[in-house]
């Protein structure tokens, strides 16, 4: 586990690794979260035309 620390945090590019990964996962579940909000809360659509 150390190494792998050492790898990730012991340098600016794991840093910098860690950091766009994380941001990933942040947007992933908001737009996750976003879109669920979103189709729990549609209304169906009205049809314009009855025959």
């Amino acid at each position: 586990m150390e190494l792998w620390m050492d790898l990730l945090f012991g340098n600016p590019i794991g840093l910098a690794s860690m950091a766009v990964i994380g941001t990933t996962v942040g947007l992933c579940t908001f737009y996750a979260v976003y879109f669920l909000i979103k189709i729990k809360n549609a209304k169906p659509p009205v049809e314009a035309h009855k025959a």
